[in-house]
C-alpha cells in the first residue's frame, strides 16, 4: 500500500512540475522513465548519443551563420555544424513563438526519445541534442545531398534516373516497415509527418527518414490511436485520419504512396501554381493506371527514357494507387510495400 501511494505522490509532483513551467530541463532518462510508466519497454541505449551546451552549438555552427544555413520548416532553421572532434553534423534549432513553444518542446522530447531507441541504415542517426535554458537544438548526422523534394523541384543540377528513384523508395519503404514493427522499440511506431522534405539523402543517395517530432508510439495491443488534434503536412494527410482523428500504421502507408507519385511525376504533392484539376497530386492517378499511354504522360519529364520500362513504371504506379486507396483497409503493409519495390527493380532490369 506504501508503495502505491509513494508512487503516486511522486507523479503527482512531477506532473505540478511540469505544468508550472514545461520548458524546465529535464535529462533524457527522465523522459523515457516516463515512458515507461506508461507500459512501453525499456529504451535501447544508444551510447554515441551526446548532451551539448549552447556554447558549443554555437561554436559548432559559427555563431549560426547564414553561410550555414541549410534548411527551414516549421519548427525553425537547420544549420551544418562542426563539432570540436572535426564531424561534420546538421544542427537543428528550435525557432517557435511563445504561443507554441509547449508544442514545440514536446516534439522535442519525442523525437530525442525515440530516435534514440531507433537503430536502422534508412533512419537518419541522432548524434545528440542541446537543452540549454529555453535553448533546444537536434544534432543528427550530415546528409550532404539535402532532401528528396528539393531534387525533384530543381533545386541543384541532379537529374535522378528511374533505377535510383526505385532505391529511394525502396530504401524509404525499408525504414517504415521498420517502424511499423515491434522490433523497433517494442511497440509500432507511426511517423505521422511523412514526407519528401524528410526523406534525406547520403553522399551516394541513400535515403533516411527524418524529423521524428510527430511520431506516435501504438500502445500495445493497440492498432489506431484517436486524437482530437490531426497533426501532419497538408497533401499527405490520410484521409480517414483527418476526417475522424484516428491514427493507424495505415496513416504513414497513405503519405508514403503520396511520396511515390512525387518520384514518379516529379510533381510537387500539392502545386496551387497548377490549374484547379491539377493542384493535387493523386487526383487523376487511377485513371492513369490502367492507360499507359496516359502513363507515359505523367512520367518525369527529366527522366532519361532509357533508364525505365514501361512495366515497372506500369507496377509502381499501380502500388502508389494501392497506398493512396482512399479506405485505408485497401492499403498494403510496408512489408509488402518493401517485397513489391525489390520486384519491380527486377522488373526494371530487363531493358
Amino acid at each position: 500500500m506504501f508503495n502505491i501511494v509513494s508512487s503516486w505522490n511522486k507523479r503527482r509532483r512531477s506532473r505540478s512540475l511540469d505544468q508550472l513551467n514545461p520548458w524546465v530541463y529535464k535529462p533524457a532518462e527522465l523522459w523515457q522513465a516516463k515512458e515507461q510508466e506508461h507500459h512501453h519497454p525499456p529504451p535501447k541505449k544508444r551510447s554515441c548519443t551526446m548532451v551539448f551546451t549552447l556554447k558549443e552549438m554555437e561554436e559548432a555552427t559559427n555563431l549560426f551563420s547564414d553561410r550555414n544555413l541549410i534548411g527551414k520548416g516549421g519548427f525553425g532553421r537547420v544549420y551544418r555544424g562542426v563539432l570540436k572532434d572535426g564531424q561534420i553534423v546538421a544542427v537543428k534549432k528550435m525557432e517557435l513563438p511563445t504561443c507554441k513553444q509547449a508544442d514545440g518542446e514536446r516534439e522535442f522530447r519525442v523525437e530525442i526519445d525515440i530516435l534514440s531507441r531507433l537503430d536502422h541504415p534508412n533512419l537518419v542517426t541522432l548524434i545528440g541534442y542541446c537543452a540549454d535554458g529555453k535553448h533546444r537544438f537536434v544534432v543528427y548526422e550530415y546528409m550532404p545531398r539535402g532532401n528528396l523534394q528539393d531534387i525533384l523541384n530543381g533545386i541543384g543540377e541532379v537529374r535522378m534516373d528511374w533505377p535510383l528513384r526505385l532505391r529511394i523508395a525502396l530504401g524509404a519503404a525499408r525504414a517504415l516497415a521498420y517502424l511499423h514493427s515491434s522490433t523497433a522499440v517494442g511497440v509500432p511506431v507511426v511517423h505521422r509527418d511523412f514526407k519528401s522534405s524528410n526523406i534525406l539523402l547520403t553522399d551516394h543517395y541513400e535515403a533516411k527518414i527524418s524529423d521524428f517530432g510527430l511520431a506516435k508510439l501504438l500502445q500495445q495491443d493497440q492498432d489506431l490511436h484517436t486524437t482530437t488534434r490531426v497533426l501532419g503536412t497538408f497533401g499527405y494527410f490520410d484521409p480517414e485520419y483527418a476526417l475522424t482523428g484516428k491514427l493507424t500504421l495505415q496513416s504513414d502507408v497513405y503519405a508514403f504512396g503520396v511520396v511515390l507519385l512525387e518520384l514518379l511525376t516529379g510533381r510537387r504533392a500539392i502545386d496551387l501554381s497548377q490549374g484547379p484539376q491539377e493542384q493535387n497530386l493523386i487526383v487523376g492517378i487511377h485513371q492513369a493506371v490502367g492507360d499507359r499511354k496516359k502513363l507515359r504522360k505523367v512520367v518525369d519529364r527529366d527522366m532519361p527514357r532509357g533508364s525505365y520500362t514501361l512495366e515497372s513504371v506500369s507496377m509502381f504506379a499501380a502500388l502508389a494507387a494501392r497506398c493512396v486507396c482512399f479506405d485505408s483497409a485497401g492499403r498494403p503493409p510496408m512489408q509488402d510495400c518493401v517485397k513489391e519495390l525489390q520486384f519491380i527493380m527486377y522488373a526494371n532490369m530487363k531493358i
